[in-house]
């Protein structure tokens, strides 16, 4: 073990790393949200529809992403470990994989669209089926450019620039909602008035973020022969991380789908209608998205720091920068919790059409959420991506299946459906599976046993063969 005579991250580059990420994930939440406030327009069925397709899609979002951060951080080791030619040689190899895999997982998609559908959310309205199943199809065209996305933020987070993705955000975002508001209330559109802007404002994204990595003079520039040829020992390492990360985050993801299909299963004669259970559940889930946005951020900034740190194989300065992210996370989550507690009704009342029952249900979902997120979020969700930064993945991938498996779907399917609990059995099933989350990876971490895990090798990566 090496110790840094200068601190890698000061504070003052921890703030300008995490500012950029936390305001882009807010401005993220605040499109998503006014997704959801425009479709309301439309009515609680088309709520209902988006709601259902965005558990789809988050499956592949966090596929993308997962992937994308394997080779980000790896990235990240190498630029730790002053290697700065294997650092851009992998860049190239996290476009080809993600473009790869995005590719075959959209024509599966596209193919297989309806048969999801109904195996998933088989009890639905008819309106709510048909509204889904518009906003499926224009998703799954846009799974290319997302997993771009994500691929080239991952390059530049490597290297702690998360201006340039903040930046393109904003593009993206703005795009979105202008769009959106066109088709839906100029256009009247529908549910195709928020799907359409949304896949167009991912094309957007990832053509600006090719530009950005792709210029002269950026140091991790991807060269034409490293993304053209397949290097496997590069790809393999990355996958090493990444894949037990995508794995994970995929499952959690069809475990959120599969809880949903649970609350669509509630028999209508038990006064539990699925369209006001679901549309309270995705008002709920679109307002608690703002308590989870300085997690999501740390999260990232996290495989950066924790990244560079374990590349430089400074153990003392990995540790003491967890704990700076941890107490910056708790701190966020009181404030904007409690700011969620006080107003939940009036943020509510936002969306439109919605009925007295939804509106009463969303707000006793909240309460639920946001007491428990304060206390234990952190540590659930934090901790793992500090893990898998360290190059410890498969100990977080199946420490979070298996809490999934007994929390968060054997007792939501006895609190929702044998109950008849609804969306609230859901909702108690998932905090238990943060406080399970939380008691494992706390031991992890306490344990030092990721330090054993961390492995570079002196040899340079060579370059792959034609």
């Amino acid at each position: 073990m090496t110790q840094s005579e200068k601190p890698l991250f000061s504070n003052r580059r921890l703030f300008t790393i995490i500012l950029p990420l936390l305001l882009e994930q807010y401005l993220a939440i605040l499109v998503g949200m006014a997704d959801t406030v425009m479709v309301s327009s439309v009515g609680e069925h088309a709520v209902s529809g988006v709601s259902l397709v965005n558990n789809i899609s988050a499956v592949m979002l966090n596929l993308f992403t997962a992937l994308a951060a394997g080779g980000g951080i790896v990235t990240s080791q190498f630029l730790g470990a002053k290697r700065s030619d294997d650092a851009q040689r992998s860049t190239g190899q996290v476009i080809t994989m993600s473009l790869g895999i995005s590719l075959i997982i959209m024509s599966l998609c596209l193919v297989f669209s309806k048969p999801l559908l109904k195996l998933f959310f088989g009890g639905i309205t008819e309106k709510t089926m048909n509204a889904a199943s518009t906003y499926f199809f224009y998703n799954a065209l846009s799974f290319p450019f997302l997993a771009l996305y994500s691929a080239f933020s991952a390059i530049l987070r490597a290297d702690g620039n998360t201006k340039t993705a903040f930046y393109v955000s904003m593009l993206r975002n703005v795009t979105n909602i202008g769009g959106n508001a066109l088709c839906v209330y100029g256009l009247k559109m529908g549910v195709a008035g928020v799907a359409i802007p949304t896949a167009f404002s991912r094309l957007v994204g990832a053509a600006c973020m090719a530009f950005a990595v792709s210029k002269g003079h950026y140091p991790l520039r991807p060269r034409a022969t490293d993304i053209i040829r397949i290097n496997p020992k590069l790809m393999g390492r990355m996958l090493k991380v990444g894949l037990p990360t995508a794995v994970e985050n995929s499952i959690f993801q069809l475990g959120r789908v599969i809880t949903l299909s649970m609350i669509t299963m509630v028999p209508v004669a038990a006064g539990l209608a699925p369209d006001y259970q679901t549309a309270a559940n995705s008002t709920a889930g679109t307002l608690s998205n703002f308590t989870v946005a300085t997690i999501t951020a740390l999260s990232v900034a996290g495989m950066t720091v924790v990244g560079q740190c374990i590349g430089a194989q400074d153990f003392r300065q990995t540790q003491k920068n967890v704990k700076k992210l941890l107490f910056l996370g708790y701190a966020g989550q009181i404030v904007m919790n409690t700011f969620l507690l006080i107003f939940r009704y009036p943020l509510i009342h936002i969306f439109q059409n919605l009925s007295e029952e939804t509106i009463e249900l969303s707000a006793d979902l909240l309460c639920i959420h946001l007491p428990c997120a304060m206390l234990i979020y952190p540590l659930a969700f934090l901790l793992p991506s500090f893990l898998r930064a360290a190059s410890d993945s498969a100990f977080p991938m199946y420490a979070s299946i298996a809490s999934m498996a007994i929390f968060r779907l054997s007792l939501a399917w006895v609190l929702c459906v044998n109950l008849g609990w609804g969306a609230k059995g859901v909702w108690w099933a998932m905090i238990a599976d943060w406080l399970c989350r939380s008691i494992l990876f706390s031991a992890r971490w306490l344990s030092g046993a990721w330090k054993k895990k961390f492995k570079l090798d002196d040899k340079k990566e060579g370059k792959s063969p034609a």
